[in-house]
């Protein structure tokens, strides 16, 4: 039986009034997107404790998609990257990133904009192709461009940068970081995809 808590009902409610949260491929409008850490695995279930303190307990399909999200360098980001940088806004135009995803390849294009973003308040998601990188004393600066414009992205040298690749099951242990996709399936909150991090490494986002 799901173990119902105040964030099972918020998140029904959340997906029958057709809301989403903003995420680096956006989903689709009836889904929503949970960051936690696992607390427990059980056949066909999965309990994470996510970022707000609240339990709640989903069911986890046997084909779900699972992703490993891992780190790499800052000097990983080149001319011609793909990349999904959450980032906040700066006095003088610019945004400063929180974290940096660099999709794979077959990834290329994947959520290709410039939307909110639900990590911070003012907090924004920028998918886009890197047209340039400066190097600076602090970091990276970063034009970006994508279908309908462009943005320019400060990188700090303490942002995460991580890129993905296909995962399994043996990741979702407990104490593991997490970040999902769940949408209300026959009632119940349901996993479509879900990242992980390898031997506690922390998901930035």
């Amino acid at each position: 039986m799901l173990l119902i808590t105040r964030r099972t009902a918020a998140l029904a409610l959340c997906l029958a009034a057709n809301l989403c949260w903003a995420q680096t491929v956006a989903p689709p409008a009836s889904s929503v997107r949970l960051r936690g850490t696992v607390q427990s695995v059980a056949p066909g279930l999965l309990t994470v404790k996510e970022r707000g303190g609240e339990v709640i307990e989903l069911v986890m399909p046997d084909k779900v998609a699972v992703s490993e999200v891992y780190p790499i360098a800052l000097s990983d980001i080149k001319p011609g990257s793909f990349i999904g940088t959450a980032a906040m806004p700066q006095a003088d135009g610019t945004e400063r990133a929180i974290a940096v995803t660099v999709f794979p390849e077959s990834a290329r294009g994947a959520g290709e904009g410039h939307r909110p973003f639900d990590l911070l308040p003012q907090s924004t998601m920028t998918n886009a192709t890197v047209a340039d990188v400066v190097a600076t004393s602090s970091g990276r600066t970063l034009r970006l461009k994508y279908k309908d414009g462009e943005r320019t992205i400060v990188v700090p040298t303490d942002a995460p940068i991580v890129t993905f690749r296909p995962g399994d099951r043996r990741l979702l242990v407990p104490g593991a970081s997490v970040s999902l996709t769940a949408q209300m399936t026959d009632g119940k909150p349901t996993i479509s995809r879900i990242n992980v991090g390898r031997n506690g490494f922390s998901l930035p986002y």
